[in-house]
């Protein structure tokens, strides 16, 4: 049952159909995830697929349910950040294991995100050096070099100030005012 779940989980995510959507919004998508997904993400955060940080597919299967799905079932809600720091877990023991390197580019670039979705400098550059080094679409490291200047700047990303009941500074609310501030 649990490698046909994570199969399931990373077929489901992976096919070519879903690709157009992972970077944009699609309220037709984010009913899919979450008609698809969300038992699955609530399980992961509860912390009953830990057993899956075993093997590379089990790991992908948890970036993807806590990194991806809350982002866009909860999308708008601190909910969508709720399991970053778990999410940021795994990525973390993919790269000390060497279980990236053992997956297609596609699924790399979704064992970063945890990485570039963090408010920390180090986590930043990490994200920027592994998707320099391991990923060569160039738009996907423009991306994440993007995510790195926000957090030179401003120590978190603003955009998601207004979710998380954060006060937005004068300078902030410039940069939000700017094309493409918003991831």
């Amino acid at each position: 049952m649990t490698d046909r779940l994570i199969d399931e989980i990373v077929d489901f995510w992976f096919d070519e159909a879903m690709k157009p959507y992972w970077f944009r919004q699609s309220d037709s998508f984010d009913r899919t995830v979450r008609d698809t997904l969300l038992p699955h993400h609530e399980a992961a955060a509860a912390g009953r697929y830990d057993h899956w940080l075993e093997d590379v597919d089990g790991c992908l299967a948890l970036c993807v349910l806590l990194d991806q799905v809350p982002r866009n079932v909860f999308r708008g809600s601190p909910r969508a950040f709720a399991t970053d720091g778990k999410a940021l877990a795994v990525a973390r023991h993919v790269v000390e294991q060497g279980y990236d390197l053992e997956c297609s580019e596609d699924e790399r670039i979704f064992l970063y995100l945890p990485f570039e979705h963090q408010e920390d400098m180090d986590c930043q550059d990490l994200s920027c050096a592994l998707f320099r080094e391991r990923v060569s679409d160039p738009e996907v490291v423009d991306y994440a070099e993007r995510h790195r200047a926000v957090i030179a700047r401003f120590g978190r990303f603003p955009h998601r100030n207004a979710v998380l009941g954060r006060e937005t500074t004068p300078e902030e609310a410039e940069f939000l005012k700017e094309p493409g501030s918003s991831f």
